[in-house]
């Protein structure tokens, strides 16, 4: 089977949805299939024809062709991408959602009429989807959707009727670490991870910590991660005189977060976007770590409340507190928490798993053709 992937950004980006994909079309190809990705350059200066341990990469301008009066650009991206389809011969196409780009795939389909397989990995907004912009079309128009939470197929469903027949729920998933889980560190460390922006609720973690630091003197927050709300949330723990227990561990590096959670004794997701599933849940349960969410989006979902993982209310720096509180007052009970998260990754969300469904869709679409 011949697989196009059409994703915002590719490696080397290295954000939840780009190590994800990566991950997904390796094992495609481990497999026996034949992949390739096209995707947009981004803000680094990459070559427009590249490779990925054997995944084909065609890089082109899609936003500045969307956003300068520039015909000659649009026509010269226009024709990239057809040649790009004639050259390949996909017999899938298979889109993440998250920027404009897909409408070149469209404007282009007729040069390769193959089913087109829409992911949803992030919350779409819904003024698009509802005035027949470039969002009703694309899932107006897919042979199937796929939503990795029931909450986003819920949302999804809302936003463009009569997708209930093409469209259903894979959950996320990524490989398990090279490493084992190890035991839960002597002092209790509170972990977050991220981007460093207001929709991940970073502040509301660092509003919890005095209340946990009263129960535990010596209890730490780190906060790994990069972004524009970095120097508002070192201000935020001066101003509330935890500054030195709070650290700044700044950007890691993917295959690094495993040994990061091996450090903490348990891991918030205190998000404000409703999350359309929650990697770094997914991720903290594969290393037997219990993990405190947000009731947003599709984090309920990730973790069993009360069996892996705790889900409080949003918006909510005592009931975060509260809850860090909890497991970190009855280390077995995060224990016991933390290999039922890890059970739960291996079986409901384990990466076989994911790619067999991917599998099995394509096969199902183009048997239906």
């Amino acid at each position: 089977m011949r697989v196009l992937a059409w994703i915002e950004l590719f490696w080397p980006y290295v954000g939840g949805i780009e190590v994800r994909t990566a991950n997904f079309l390796e094992a495609l190809r481990e497999r026996g299939h034949e992949v390739a990705v096209i995707t947009s350059t981004g803000s680094l200066s990459l070559p427009e024809i590249d490779s990925f341990r054997g995944i084909s990469i065609r890089r082109l301008p899609f936003l500045d062709a969307l956003s300068r009066p520039d015909l000659g650009l649009f026509a010269g991206t226009l024709r990239a991408v057809k040649d790009f389809k004639q050259q390949f011969l996909p017999d899938v196409v298979h889109i993440q959602f998250t920027d404009p780009s897909p409408l070149f795939h469209w404007m282009t389909h007729a040069v390769r009429p193959v089913p087109t397989v829409v992911t949803v990995p992030i919350s779409l907004p819904d003024a698009p989807a509802g005035n027949g912009g470039l969002a009703a079309r694309t899932l107006g128009s897919a042979s199937w959707i796929v939503a990795c939470s029931k909450a986003m197929l819920h949302r999804t469903r809302h936003q463009v009727a009569g997708l209930e027949g093409r469209s259903s729920v894979i959950y996320n998933s990524l490989p398990l670490p090279s490493i084992e889980p190890a035991p839960l560190p002597d002092g209790p460390v509170v972990l977050v991870i991220g981007r460093v922006v207001r929709d991940k609720g970073f502040d509301l973690a660092i509003d919890a910590m005095p209340r946990v630091i009263e129960k535990f003197r010596d209890a730490r927050l780190i906060i790994a991660g990069d972004g524009p709300e970095r120097q508002a949330l070192e201000d935020q723990a001066q101003r509330l005189g935890i500054a030195s227990q709070v650290q700044f561990a700044g950007w890691v590096e993917p295959e690094q977060i495993a040994h990061l959670i091996n450090q903490s004794s348990l891991v918030l997701m205190p998000s404000r976007w409703e999350e359309a599933f929650g990697l770094v849940a997914l991720q903290a349960m594969q290393m037997a770590r219990p993990v405190v969410v947000s009731k947003v989006g599709g984090l309920p979902e990730v973790i069993a409340d009360g069996v892996t993982g705790l889900a409080v209310p949003n918006e909510n720096p005592p009931a975060l507190a509260e809850a860090a509180i909890a497991l970190l007052s009855d280390p077995a009970w995060s224990v016991e928490m933390g290999l039922a998260g890890r059970s739960r990754a291996l079986s409901t969300f384990s990466f076989p798993r994911f790619v067999t469904e991917h599998e099995n869709l394509y096969t199902y679409l183009l048997q239906s053709k």
